[in-house]
């Protein structure tokens, strides 16, 4: 009895391999980025996984209460990151939104308000991209064509505006799911357990007043001296989409 009950267990497991329905530490596949694959020069989810690379970026700033401090971490190990604006916020914390342009790293429109673009439309879109744009330029001088949709959220519709606006959308692969207010450990455990090359990595820099984002800022500590060490190359999100292959997802 115990000998058959081994051998459908065998059985079972051989099953879920062959399924893929047992998680591995493989890269996400082809499937996982649709928008990618159909519109491989107006979306990056991932980079090429030829090269051992990883952008970090960050939504929702800038803000006075954390921003300050992960741009403290990033300009402490030497890193360049890919920060994704609220337009309002860039009207509220003028000087934080300079000293991001200042220390050098890529600024991204992430839409004025916030809204959930998929419900509110095309038409939306467009406010939304113009407003903040404006709000960028006005405070800082930075000029951008990159995208990121709040919540992540986008269909073909939506990419089709980005390309008559000149933008090119950003998502992400590794989601270190922050904006949870997690301690600092589980932010590091979310993107150890889930860094592959090409990686492009979710962080926020700002949220409601309600979330406490200094784990984020620890966490960021950390990681970015522990995957220096693992050989991993830090790149703005302009410098991953130069290295992607014409037409292709590596």
């Amino acid at each position: 009895m115990k000998k058959k009950m081994f051998l459908i267990l065998i059985v079972i497991v051989l099953f879920l391999c062959s399924s893929n329905l047992i998680f591995s530490k493989e890269p996400p596949t082809h499937g996982t980025y649709p928008l990618q694959i159909k519109y491989p020069k107006l979306m990056l989810y991932r980079g090429n996984s030829d090269f051992k690379q990883i952008a970090l970026t960050f939504d929702d700033g800038p803000d006075q209460r954390f921003t300050p401090k992960i741009l403290d971490v990033l300009k402490k190990h030497d890193v360049k990151a890919t920060f994704f604006l609220l337009g309002v916020r860039v009207q509220k914390n003028p000087n934080v939104a300079k000293r991001i342009v200042q220390e050098q790293h890529v600024v991204g429109n992430h839409t004025y308000w916030h809204p959930n673009l998929v419900k509110s439309g095309a038409l939306d879109l467009t406010w939304e991209i113009k407003k903040t744009e404006q709000q960028i330029k006005e405070t800082t001088g930075y000029e951008t064509t990159l995208f990121r949709s709040p919540y992540g959220i986008a269909n073909d519709k939506l990419v089709q505006k980005l390309a008559e606006l000149n933008y090119r959308g950003v998502g992400w692969s590794v989601d270190t799911e922050d904006w949870k207010s997690l301690p600092s450990k589980k932010i590091v455990s979310n993107v150890i357990n889930n860094i592959h090359s090409g990686g492009i990595i979710l962080m926020h820099s700002a949220g409601h007043w309600t979330q406490d984002l200094s784990g984020t800022v620890n966490a960021l500590d950390r990681l970015i001296p522990a995957l220096k060490k693992e050989g991993y190359e830090f790149v703005s999100i302009p410098e991953m989409w130069d290295r992607m292959p014409e037409n292709d997802l590596k």
